[in-house]
């Protein structure tokens, strides 16, 4: 896909129309001018930006309910030259969409995230029907809308008006607090600003050295430096080798966190710094900062 001559900032995002990543960017990028493309997966819009095609991207990396989005770790990891420089945390809303002439509901297609927030409600109001993943919930509207036989989708309500589906049931997620944190990735450092902040590293550590994790999470400790999140991948390297994905509250203009950052790379065998960035989260009321 060539990049199109045009002055508007290009924003990527997990297609096709009416994904909740849509819905995301167009909300991020609410009053700017943009040129918004889908790709088919989440790790194309990743590259869209490493290969300089896109500006940005808007992916998601992480549920309140099935936990992370483990193909935007493991292609951040991957990558080189990739910033963090945007969360968003947004409130997922998901919708049993049927188009009347396909008949019964036999099968029901959606993102395999999707599919697993609904599996209460599918198991007790559908508990004969088949389950399919595919690549994301606009997919599987487009597939229902196509007029394939008996299917129904799990997507949002823009979804439902875009492919012209009818909404056979609102709100079918198992928790209503079901959430989904976003990243906009860029090849560019975020501008720091006056408001909260989060950093996010990526690191592997001798894993043969008892008390080696203990050392790395001692020096956020010793600095009163909070960790939001730590979680493991494999290194893809051997069996038994992980790496590990740290969030923490601050950004490096601050010294302890630098001094922290800085501490954890020298004790690194493997370090990548995805910078500073800022935080809302408009899953609470008026889209409230963090």
């Amino acid at each position: 896909m060539l990049k199109q001559e045009c002055e508007e900032k290009t924003v990527a995002y997990l297609g096709p129309r009416g994904t909740y990543s849509e819905e995301v960017a167009y909300q991020i990028h609410t009053g700017n001018q943009v040129l918004f493309t889908a790709y088919s997966s989440i790790d194309a819009a990743i590259m869209s930006v490493v290969n300089g095609v896109s500006d940005e991207c808007v992916v998601p990396v992480e549920n309140s309910l099935e936990g992370s989005v483990t193909i935007t770790l493991d292609t951040l990891a991957l990558v080189e030259n990739l910033f963090i420089i945007r969360e968003s945390t947004h409130a997922i809303r998901h919708n049993l969409l049927v188009n009347p002439q396909n008949g019964p509901v036999e099968v029901i297609v959606s993102h395999s995230q999707a599919l697993a927030q609904c599996r209460s409600y599918l198991q007790e109001h559908y508990p004969s029907a088949q389950v399919k993943a595919v690549q994301s919930t606009a997919e599987a509207a487009c597939c229902v809308a196509s007029g394939m036989p008996n299917h129904a989708a799990i997507g949002s309500l823009r979804a439902a008006k875009l492919y012209e589906l009818d909404v056979a049931a609102a709100g079918i997620q198992d928790n209503s607090y079901n959430s989904t944190r976003f990243l906009v990735l860029g090849r560019k450092p975020a501008v720091l600003q006056k408001e909260p902040h989060k950093t996010s590293i990526v690191c592997q550590i001798d894993g043969k050295k008892p008390g080696s994790l203990c050392e790395i999470l001692q020096e956020f400790a010793r600095r009163n430096v909070n960790l939001t999140r730590i979680e493991s991948r494999p290194a893809r390297t051997q069996m038994g080798a992980y790496i590990f994905f740290l969030d923490l509250d601050g950004s490096l203009a601050d010294y302890e966190v630098f001094a922290a950052v800085k501490a954890v790379q020298e004790k690194s065998i493997w370090f990548k710094s995805f910078g500073s960035y800022p935080v809302v989260d408009t899953s609470q009321p008026n889209g409230e900062r963090l």
